[in-house]
């Protein structure tokens, strides 16, 4: 199947949200994201980095690798040959997670919307992760190589492990990778940070990237998308890995920026455009959603797109309502006005495309 034959269903302008979320209370969570965002939205699979340890994203995909464990060090998490109870500690959230997503959505009376789940790539994970001897992952082939396979093989759980958890619901991937220009063009720093680490070859990335999307289509998920650090990423690689759609900041681009994604959107992939802003002044919040659906409908009659293509577009909120590590958290009031801002600009969008 092609990725313009893929996708989630439905033919309309859908919001979404990265997963991290304030707070450190699952069932919180997870009713605050779904009560916003339910069908046909996707509502993302609750993450609390503000919990700590275990929760963070770097850990939370670390817990997936098959056949791998993984422990915190000073400098960060560092893979190691048995269970430790760092690890221990990410399987118990996540299945905390799964566990109160399956509660909450088994006692919604409506049909569910699209599940979103969210984790590292192989790319960005293998520059998280360290050795033993202290370097990172992504400075050796070969641990890069059992990273990168070990993680195509742990989603193959996770997914059906969602899957069960709302049963009936399609599954959204996005894959972040935070790191890969960076790696691309050898410049993420040694764990010493006194120089920089060789560059990953190009054609590794596509073959990592084409390994896990590869494993969460056939697991079961609708639609894959990479998300990546700006339009100047390597989008080419994106569609020569198999994936449904690219995520990234569309806040800000310009016209020409946004030519990168015209063909992606004409070639039925999709965009996770990250474009609502989390703060507006009070008594704005109209204003602000008729600007946001103005400036989108301009940019696509600049360059010759139809509106009907802002179907394959997925809205999430500009940037995430708190750090990896928890730190500089929005409230959960906050998030919840941002989510309403999101849908509310599906919903304009969708009335300009009827019109």
């Amino acid at each position: 199947m092609t990725a313009e034959q893929r996708g989630l269903s439905g033919t309309r302008v859908i919001g979404s949200a990265h997963g991290p979320w304030p707070g450190t209370d699952p069932l919180e969570a997870t009713r605050a994201v779904r009560g916003e965002l339910g069908a046909p939205h996707a509502a993302p699979l609750a993450e609390l980095p503000s919990r700590g340890v275990g929760s963070d994203a770097t850990g939370r995909s670390a817990a997936l690798l098959a056949g791998l464990s993984a422990d915190v060090q000073p400098h960060g998490w560092r893979l190691s040959e048995a269970g430790s109870a760092d690890h221990r500690r990410a399987l118990s959230a996540l299945a905390t997670d799964l566990q109160v997503l399956a509660d909450v959505a088994g006692a919604e009376e409506a049909a569910p919307g699209p599940l979103k789940l969210q984790l590292l790539g192989p790319v960005t994970l293998a520059g998280s992760l360290y050795l033993h001897h202290s370097e990172r992952v992504i400075s050796d082939h070969g641990a890069r190589r059992d990273v990168a396979q070990a993680l195509a093989e742990g989603v193959l759980d996770h997914v059906a492990a969602a899957r069960r958890a709302v049963p009936g619901a399609e599954i959204a991937v996005v894959v972040d990778e935070p790191l890969v220009t960076e790696a691309l063009a050898g410049t993420i720093p040694t764990a010493s940070g006194y120089r920089t680490l060789r560059s990953t070859p190009g054609e590794e990335v596509t073959a990592s990237w084409r390994l896990l999307v590869e494993a969460l289509h056939s697991a079961g998920a609708t639609e894959v998308a990479i998300a990546v650090p700006g339009v100047e990423a390597p989008l080419d690689r994106i569609v020569q890995a198999g994936a449904d759609g690219v995520g990234l900041k569309t806040a800000g681009l310009t016209t020409r920026q946004w030519e990168r994604l015209a063909g992606l959107l004409e070639s039925g992939r999709t965009v996770w455009a990250d474009c609502v802003p989390l703060t507006v002044a009070p008594g704005q919040e109209a204003r602000t959603t008729t600007a946001l659906a103005d400036s989108l409908l301009r940019t696509f009659r600049d360059l010759g797109l139809p509106s009907s293509l802002m179907t394959r577009l997925r809205l999430l909120p500009e940037s995430r309502f708190v750090s990896e590590r928890g730190g500089q958290s929005r409230t959960p009031e906050e998030a919840l006005r941002t989510l309403r801002r999101v849908t509310a600009l599906a919903d304009s969008l969708e009335q300009s495309i009827a019109s």
